[in-house]
């Protein structure tokens, strides 16, 4: 028939990766390595991304230990931590680099937990287009006599439960997000 559903479905698929790595960026007050994925260092004139340099391992819950390939570039590292927004002072043992992540206070969880609902809405929103986009792509095929009426009917109602399935993951996600950020 069409290829409608399933390019809804990749773009729709898009949405909730984009919002897996949104989460992922989201300090809960534990170690977690996606924390430093947005981390560029200089090295030789040019921007790298930090998990390309170094290791980066959780020994503890709260403890994040970055080891570089190449030890000369522990001081680049470091300051790259400390020029970024991550908030964490690094403790440099002339090995390895140590980022402990501090307990989160009650407002900053609730704080965190809003700015998870907001990132949430932003890819609702984002699903809500591509069925808009899906729904005016089949339109248009109903016009051209590419589709039935009922062919188009049928379809806008695939187009709906694809969409219902993403808004329920992404609630779900949002969910598991929420109970991570608020669990003491």
């Amino acid at each position: 028939m069409t290829d409608i559903i399933p390019k809804t479905k990749e773009k729709m698929q898009k949405a909730m990766e984009s919002l897996n790595h949104e989460f992922g960026q989201i300090r809960a007050g534990r170690a977690n390595a996606s924390l430093l994925d947005r981390i560029q260092v200089t090295y030789y004139g040019v921007p790298t991304p930090l998990n390309q340099m170094a290791s980066i391992q959780i020994p503890e819950a709260r403890v994040l230990l970055i080891t570089p390939f190449d030890k000369t570039t522990l001081k680049d590292i470091e300051q790259a931590l400390n020029a970024s927004d991550l908030g964490l002072t690094p403790m440099n043992d002339g090995n390895v680099i140590r980022l402990v992540i501090p307990q989160l206070t009650e407002e900053r969880r609730k704080e965190l937990a809003k700015k998870v609902k907001k990132v949430a809405e932003n890819s609702k929103i984002v699903v809500r287009n591509v069925r808009r986009e899906a729904m005016d792509e089949a339109k248009k095929q109903e016009k051209n006599g590419t589709l039935t009426e009922d062919d188009l009917h049928s379809l806008e109602k695939d187009i709906q439960k694809v969409t219902d399935d993403a808004v329920k993951k992404i609630d779900q996600m949002t969910a598991e997000k929420e109970k991570e950020l608020l669990d003491v």
